[in-house]
């Protein structure tokens, strides 16, 4: 699932409302009918956080682990799944900045690589140890910068 940066991705777009969300996606499958949060069952996993209005102002991707076009995908870049060292090293090479956070990167172009330490090294490099501390991505959250940078 290619993202677009500062904007969603395809099914779902920042601005979009919950209903026209929910005509492309479907119901949610966790999260209350008019919570703040919903989870949806697509490939990979949308969750998408909705302003008090009923629009989408978070856009959050979750790895598959199935590979392909099953992950979140920016610029020819596989996001999720991988090692986060490695995606930041490819997306700074190609001349994206960002800024680290507490779990990751944000982008300034709109969009963040996150882990919350689930998985680990050896489930996608096979020469990691038992106790490899590198962070593979687990999710991949879109809007504009000024979400993550707290303005």
């Amino acid at each position: 699932m290619e993202i677009i940066p500062g904007r969603g991705v395809g099914p779902v777009m920042i601005g979009d409302h919950r209903t026209r969300v929910e005509e492309r996606v479907g119901p949610p499958v966790l999260g209350p009918a008019v919570g703040r949060r919903a989870v949806y069952d697509t490939t990979p996993t949308l969750v998408i956080t909705y302003a008090p209005d009923g629009t989408v102002e978070l856009v959050e991707i979750g790895y598959s682990g199935q590979g392909g076009e099953a992950e979140a995908r920016f610029d020819g870049i596989r996001l999720t799944h991988r090692l986060i060292d490695d995606v930041v090293a490819e997306l700074h090479a190609k001349g994206y900045t960002s800024t680290p956070c507490d779990i990751g990167h944000d982008f300034h172009a709109g969009f963040s690589v996150w882990s919350m330490r689930v998985l680990e090294a050896r489930e996608v490099d096979p020469t990691a140890g038992e106790d490899d501390p590198r962070c593979v991505v687990e999710g991949v959250s879109v809007a504009p910068y000024g979400c993550f940078a707290g303005e």
